[in-house]
């Protein structure tokens, strides 16, 4: 009987968790090999040793953190960090950490789902400033923001779009 085979579920079951493992750890590799192009040394980096940690509790491996390290310190990828600020329902302030070696594609992939998704672009600097940059480099709302139920479901709908792109490491909005 087709379609039966005990392995055949096993495998499909696998495929899934394994490509959402990897999309992880890219996404963690690439925030990795970011950090360590200014200071490859963790103990001088607290940025690099942040992203580090994360990993190590994604269970990347070890010899997998240490080859991004050494590839963004011999800068053989030609990774670039960008910062988007946009608008999202209701009003809501949202910055968008993302990394990548394609300006042009990531810019369009988060126009694309901003638009999808009933967000709107801001120029640089319209949105930055209800936000504060903690030590840890991770950004903070200064504002909260009261969110209205429906607005809420939108607004989480628009971040899950934007996390699942590649490139982007980061998503922080002023809801509270």
């Amino acid at each position: 009987m087709a379609g039966h085979s005990h392995w055949a579920g096993i495998k499909h079951k696998k495929a899934l968790t394994d490509a959402a493992r990897a999309k992880s750890f890219s996404k963690l590799l690439r925030a990795i090999s970011a950090a360590a192009r200014t200071e490859p040394n963790v103990d001088f980096n607290p940025r690099l040793r942040t992203a580090v940690s994360k990993a190590r509790e994604a269970q990347v491996p070890a010899d997998t953190i240490q080859r991004a390290v050494d590839r963004a310190a011999a800068a053989a990828e030609n990774l670039e960090e960008l910062l988007f600020e946009a608008y999202g329902p209701g009003g809501i302030a949202l910055i968008i950490e993302v990394t990548t070696d394609n300006r042009n594609r990531a810019i369009a992939e988060v126009k694309s789902t901003l638009s999808k998704n009933e967000g709107k672009w801001a120029a640089q600097g319209a949105v930055q400033w209800a936000f504060q940059k903690t030590e840890a480099g991770d950004w903070e709302a200064q504002f909260p923001q009261e969110v209205g139920q429906g607005d809420a479901k939108l607004l989480g709908k628009l971040v899950d779009a934007l996390e699942q792109l590649e490139d982007v490491q980061a998503v922080t909005t002023n809801a509270s």
